[in-house]
């Protein structure tokens, strides 16, 4: 019954409202394919002699995420809160801009996310210093507002280390050519244990191409050491846009200090088509994304033995299947409708997490 109803809201949305807007659509292809998907409120250099009393004003910015889920194996339903988050982004100067931002609720759960401050001594440098989300993986940098699924790819949840404590470094040459690069030092131990002294980092460095207007691609890497084992994760995203259809790519591949654990690796495959609607929505999205991964060691768990220690598989392989599709409200308000459905395979379904299987999910966005 659920799925029906889900099946004839698509087809009323498809066939009552479609009106194809080709000046609309490549706005929106020019946003997503020409931009780096990170935060879109971080605060920039202020390119004036002298601030007025309005540069000094905050911006403040929000967003709330609350979902549906159904899960057919077990037949159980459940409602979350996945985001209500705020964030007050500024500048105290030309030169000096500030983020500050907290999540009220990630599933129950409330956490400091961003707070920094970010030095622009000139037109496209930036260093910033403070907690930060982790400069690697394309969709890993996507804010909440901004991701085109309600869950994110498997790239992010295993292999991306969200957020630390750090320090970066990044240039944007788009002026003389399309490239970006972000460097990044970080202490490694997350958020909340900042007071360890440390003698070994996690680093990341990141390039971007915005080769042109329909096509940019970007290469990833991160160094990371959660306890005992250095790992390195390389990771290539690439995103493109042909005759309106928009198709994403991104594949990692994560290799272990003295081969401890055999090479990871993960890929996300990614296709949609926007159906531009008229005066009260923007558009309406039909998404289709194939994602994987292999088994995975976090590097969080050793267990000893009388043999020695053995490196446990933490995370076990599997795939998924997600179809979706999306409506969107008129800007300036960017509010959205996620219908997925994500289809799970296995090799053992034995010890599955409950998380890990099938599951309908219905989810609403605000963000202002």
């Amino acid at each position: 019954m659920r799925i029906r109803l889900v099946i004839f809201f698509l087809l009323f949305a498809v066939f009552g409202f479609a009106n194809d807007s080709t000046q609309r659509q490549n706005a929106i292809v020019e946003k997503l394919v020409n931009t780096d998907h990170a935060s879109d409120a971080d605060g920039a250099r202020i390119e004036k002699k002298k601030m007025t009393a309005v540069d000094y004003v905050p911006e403040i910015h929000g967003t709330v995420r609350a979902k549906y889920e159904y899960c057919p194996q077990l037949d159980a339903s459940r409602f979350q809160v996945r985001n209500a988050r705020f964030s007050v982004t500024g500048n105290v100067h030309q030169m000096v801009a500030y983020k500050a931002e907290v999540e009220l609720s990630d599933r129950g759960q409330t956490r400091i996310l961003d707070a920094y401050v970010r030095v622009l001594p000139i037109k496209g440098l930036a260093f910033t210093l403070g907690q930060v989300k982790k400069q690697f993986s394309t969709d890993n940098l996507r804010s909440p507002h901004n991701m085109l699924f309600a869950n994110p790819a498997f790239i992010v949840s295993e292999f991306a280390n969200l957020r630390d404590v750090g320090f970066t470094a990044g240039y944007n040459a788009k002026e003389y050519v399309p490239i970006e690069v972000v460097l990044g030092v970080y202490n490694g131990n997350g958020l909340y244990d900042q007071k360890i002294w440390k003698k070994h980092f996690d680093y990341s460095a990141r390039l971007i191409f915005n080769t042109c207007k329909y096509f940019a691609f970007d290469l990833n890497w991160q160094s990371i050491k959660p306890e005992n084992v250095r790992m390195n994760v390389f990771d290539l995203a690439m995103r493109a846009d042909f005759y309106g259809v928009h198709l994403e790519a991104e594949g990692a591949y994560k290799i272990y200090q003295n081969s401890v654990f055999k090479p990871s690796y993960g890929f996300t495959g990614t296709a949609y088509y926007d159906i531009m609607l008229p005066k009260v929505f923007h558009h309406l999205r039909v998404l289709g994304r194939y994602d994987m991964i292999t088994d995975d060691y976090d590097g969080s768990e050793l267990i000893k033995e009388g043999v020695g220690t053995v490196y446990p598989i933490t995370t076990s392989a599997r795939q998924r299947i997600t179809a979706g599709v999306t409506l969107s409200l008129a800007d300036p308000i960017l509010a959205e409708l996620r219908i997925n459905y994500e289809k799970y395979f296995h090799k053992d379904w034995s010890a599955v997490k409950a998380d890990d299987q099938d599951k309908l999910v219905i989810e609403i966005v605000a963000r202002f």
